[in-house]
């Protein structure tokens, strides 16, 4: 396994910095790793706010102190590094669409999930943010984006392309997530489910 310069600042049981490694376990990259525990604050200290302005993880510092943040941008970036297998898509069209999903899954269930993590969940109410109007959206909105990736996957294997792709990584972390709020998919919904069961078989899943 080929090891990438540089350290993923990372927090193991948190969606977007699983998405990277999952992407890197796909490629057959490694990277150094160094914890930030998010729920001791550990990510809005100084230091850390010198790395990433908005105070968020996974960031991804180089050798030469560049700090790189945004799970999608990192994966970007090592892309270009290490174009094979390409998990980007290799056509317009290809990339079009991969480009396309990744929003959907963005604007239509990870934020909608994370309306329910900021606003309704057990854990997060020492931030004093916990509105049930604003969760209970954001259940609503959930809802609506698995329908509307189960409907894409009718007759598909993969969500974006014909074959694996960081749209893939994304939306497994994304679903996982929703698990972890309390805000899972409808078994009901037999395309996502059976994707999510091939997808969290393969090796990348653990990482």
């Amino acid at each position: 396994m080929t090891k990438i310069d540089g350290v993923l600042h990372d927090f193991k049981t948190a969606p977007n910095p699983r998405r990277v490694r999952i992407y890197l376990a796909e490629k057959g990259l490694s990277v150094e790793t160094n914890d930030i525990n998010i729920m001791a604050r550990e990510q809005k200290a100084d230091g850390f706010v010198a790395k990433n302005p908005t105070g968020q993880i996974p960031v991804l510092e180089l050798p030469d102190g560049t700090c790189i943040s945004e799970s999608v941008s990192i994966c970007r970036y090592v892309e270009g590094l290490y174009p094979d297998p390409p998990l980007f898509g290799t056509t317009p069209l290809a990339q079009a669409q991969i480009d396309m999903w990744l929003r959907r899954i963005e604007l239509k269930l990870m934020y909608t999930i994370g309306q329910v993590w900021v606003h309704g969940h057990e854990l997060t109410k020492g931030l004093g943010l916990h509105n049930e109007f604003s969760a209970d959206l954001g259940r609503k909105g959930a809802a609506a984006g698995y329908r509307l990736c189960n409907d894409a996957l009718a007759g598909r294997e993969f969500i974006a392309a014909d074959s694996y792709s960081i749209a893939d990584a994304v939306l497994l972390a994304t679903v996982d997530f929703g698990s972890f709020v309390g805000v899972a998919y409808d078994p009901a919904l037999t395309n996502l489910a059976r994707w999510h069961e091939t997808m969290s078989a393969r090796p990348s899943a653990k990482a």
